[in-house]
């Protein structure tokens, strides 16, 4: 993962902007759809790709790793990483699964069931793809829903995770295709979804936890959280360079 990255430890110390963003440019749903084209489009989007030492399947439609370091710094932040502390065990729900790297670092580092789910088609068979390259297919199952839809309702998860599409669109935003929904969410409606119902999925003791990033708005969902009488702590946090901005991608949990 390329770039110069700075840690921050649970205590929250260190440069944070509590969801607004000093560069107009860096939280511009605009530029998280010019990316999301980019990404799609591009002629040296590989068909495998390496990621902390391991090799991963990369579909088309389905968000590319090697161009973003987010998935590598989620993997960090939850102790996925070689020489990591993991902070999740037991049963594992992760949502937006993308290429299943995170659901499938997973189950290699010692969650005996992982749930995947993911809205686009494409990722579900990505992380499949990927359960079956590393060996864990008999404990990762990867399922096409929407959040928490297509789940049974009785089932229930020792960590609920979420690498969210941190970028807030406009609420009368409409996606032009399914890529675009791992990179902005339309007036934060999903976000807010998932952390008012992701809590009902937990097994007694359990954590719902959520991948951000300062391209998105902690300050609106912890306002709108508030109102639920609930708040999001942070857990750890990195900052890297991206280009010319300096981006922080944040491991919060619902409290």
């Amino acid at each position: 993962m390329a770039g110069d990255m700075t840690r921050r430890g649970p205590d929250g110390a260190g440069p944070t902007n509590q969801g607004r963003c000093p560069l107009e440019g860096v939280c511009s749903y605009e530029r998280s759809l010019a990316r999301s084209r980019t990404a799609r489009r591009r002629t040296d989007r590989p068909d495998v790709f390496t990621l902390h030492g391991r090799e991963w399947d990369l579909l088309d439609d389905v968000f590319a790793p090697p161009f973003s370091p987010s998935t590598g710094v989620a993997m960090e932040l939850l102790g996925l990483a070689p020489g990591g502390r993991p902070v999740t065990q037991g049963a594992f729900l992760e949502v937006g699964c993308g290429t299943g790297v995170i659901g499938v670092a997973a189950a290699l580092t010692g969650c005996d069931r992982v749930v995947a789910t993911d809205i686009n088609r494409n990722a579900v068979r990505n992380t499949a793809l990927n359960a079956v390259r590393h060996g864990v297919s008999g404990r990762v199952r990867a399922v096409h829903s929407d959040l928490f839809t297509a789940l049974p309702a009785a089932e229930r998860f020792d960590t609920v995770y979420w690498h969210s599409n941190f970028v807030m669109a406009p609420p009368a935003y409409r996606y032009r295709d399914v890529h675009e929904q791992a990179y902005v969410d339309p007036g934060y409606a999903a976000h807010l979804r998932y952390l008012r119902e992701a809590p009902h999925r937990l097994t007694e003791g359990g954590r719902v936890l959520l991948h951000f990033s300062s391209r998105g708005n902690l300050a609106y969902l912890r306002r709108c959280l508030a109102e639920d009488g609930r708040e999001l702590a942070v857990v750890d946090a990195s900052t890297v360079q991206e280009g010319p901005d300096r981006v922080e991608y944040t491991l919060l949990e619902l409290i």
